[in-house]
């Protein structure tokens, strides 16, 4: 019987990446900003396709490799809206996007603080919504994610492992990072206009789909 890492491999190993995704996700991997392997590529891929996306916003530019993934599941006509705080990533994301060969308006990059930035966008009018930021904002994330997206819209949240419901020892402590993903773990599964789900890819993938309401 494989073992648990041999299984994480073969996931990883499934869907390969090309050689411009593998140069982008080099490129983060020597920024030290932990890009996203193709196992959670391929997710976002799936997602982004499975709801037929054409605006999506990602929070967390980084080299361009999450990006691609994006924008290959999207429609042709689709937006992908990414904003990071440095400019040097971004640059070298928007090389990584014409390499892919998608056109300069397929992505609008922002570059800015994320949570200084989101309000400014609209409300209810995006179809996913990726977070791949400093975790110790997750919930606030959450918040403004759920505000833009539409109705059978999906939030996913990257380095989500951490947001099973564990209980800590009585003499142990949670880092602020590790305490952000539970709390906002826990936000998504109390909520009932949420769909959620943990998948155990790369460093996990929080997932929820934001449902219609109830007729009464």
């Amino acid at each position: 019987m494989a073992s648990r890492d041999d299984t994480l491999a073969h996931i990883e190993q499934y869907v390969a990446e090309d050689a411009t995704l593998t140069s982008a996700r080099r490129a983060g991997q020597q920024a030290d900003i932990g890009p996203i392997g193709a196992a959670s590529g391929a997710v976002l891929r799936f997602l982004a396709a499975a709801i037929g996306a054409r605006a999506v916003v990602e929070v967390g530019t980084g080299c361009g490799s999450s990006g691609i993934w994006l924008l290959r599941g999207m429609r042709p006509d689709g937006i992908l809206t990414s904003v990071d705080v440095e400019p040097e990533y971004q640059e070298s994301a928007r090389e990584a996007y014409r390499s892919a060969g998608f056109p300069a308006n397929r992505a609008r990059l922002i570059q800015g603080n994320a949570l200084e930035v989101l309000p400014r966008l609209t409300d209810s009018a995006y179809d996913l919504v990726f977070v791949d930021a400093v975790r110790t904002e997750y919930p606030r994330f959450l918040a403004e994610a759920l505000r833009l997206l539409r109705s059978g819209g999906v939030v996913v949240f990257n380095n989500a492992l951490d947001a099973t419901p564990l209980s800590d020892g009585p003499l142990s402590a949670s880092d602020p990072a590790t305490s952000a993903a539970r709390e906002v773990g826990q936000l998504v599964r109390e909520d009932d206009t949420l769909m959620p789900l943990l998948l155990p890819v790369g460093e996990g993938l929080l997932a929820a789909i934001l449902t219609p309401p109830t007729s009464e």
